[in-house]
């Protein structure tokens, strides 16, 4: 039996980070999709491969542990963790393809995991259905993470461009929201866990200053959903650059960020600031009318990524 799945990447618009708090965000599903096969193994072992980035694991299931082949560790603990959870432990073979750069800011390791899941429950013939499938995919980020938001994982589930509210409530934009963005990504990888973790600490030491930032953030995340109903670019893009400076605040930007942020606004975006956990990763600029200008001023010295936002969110089926 072989069973395969694909989930998107995402792109967080609004409210990283203060989102878990308990904040509102917004966040859409991005024309990049990661991959995984699953088939009954040749041996008696199972083997975990990513040969996009040169990986290759054997995988012991039961104790969530693996035996290093080649390639650098990296996603390998979602899968182990998502093994743990829908797996009998039966030697198994597992491929992983993608097209979404890992440790980018767009949301990779929600993508791999919302996928290896359903491809597991396609594989054992589980049922499941979307809600079920974003609270187990965000299960394996808590605990791979520590501490996780919902959000990765329900994008990369349902597709689409989503509102999620304080009472984890999701709501899905109808409007036809195809604002002219750029992401533009380092080469440095970020941490999410790392991240999620520093900001944990500095609000800890510092809980009069940042816990105000982390309320304006979800205040901020509020407009914007307004403007995004109301496609007031000019609103979404002055909203987005007071983010980032947020986003300064609490300790997740980098050189390498803010230069691609910069560099963005001065060749003509009216909105550009950090995506996902920081640290390294993303930028999204938003740019009508100057998306060439603007793409070509980051890729003086960084990588682009030309998205567009899709409605798909998880697919699965099992071939015999």
């Amino acid at each position: 039996m072989i069973a395969k799945a694909s989930a998107p990447a995402k792109t967080i618009l609004f409210g990283e980070h203060s989102v878990v708090y308990g904040e509102p965000a917004i966040a859409g599903a991005v024309n990049k999709r990661a991959f995984v096969t699953i088939k009954d193994s040749d041996s008696d072992i199972s083997i975990f491969k990513a040969p996009d980035i040169g990986f290759e694991a054997e995988l012991i299931s039961t104790h969530k542990k693996y035996v290093l082949r080649k390639g650098k560790p990296g996603i390998i603990r979602y899968i182990l963790e998502c093994l743990y959870k829908a797996h009998d432990h039966s030697p198994i073979e597992i491929t992983l393809s993608s097209n979404v750069p890992i440790g980018s800011g767009l949301g990779s390791s929600a993508a791999v995991t919302v996928a290896t899941l359903a491809a597991l429950y396609r594989y054992h013939n589980i049922r499941f259905n979307k809600k079920s499938l974003a609270h187990d995919a965000h299960m394996v980020e808590q605990a791979v993470q520590g501490m996780a938001s919902p959000l990765d994982t329900l994008v990369s589930t349902y597709g689409g461009l989503v509102y999620l509210s304080k009472n984890k409530k999701v709501e899905r934009f109808k409007v036809n929201f195809n604002a002219p963005f750029v992401v533009g990504y380092t080469n440095k990888h970020g941490n999410t866990g790392k991240m999620v973790r520093d900001v944990k600490n500095l609000k800890n030491r510092n809980p009069k200053i940042i816990d105000p930032v982390i309320a304006a953030m979800g205040n901020l995340t509020n407009y914007a959903k307004q403007a995004i109903l109301k496609k007031d670019y000019n609103k979404i893009g002055e909203l987005m650059n007071i983010n980032h400076g947020f986003l300064d605040v609490i300790g997740v930007n980098t050189l390498e960020l803010s230069r691609m942020v910069y560099n963005a606004r001065e060749a003509g975006a009216i909105g550009s600031k950090t995506t996902g956990a920081g640290g390294g990763g993303s930028i999204i600029a938003l740019c009508p009318g100057k998306v060439d200008e603007v793409a070509d001023a980051i890729a003086c010295d960084d990588n682009i990524l030309k998205v567009k936002f899709t409605k798909r969110g998880v697919s699965s089926r099992v071939y015999k």
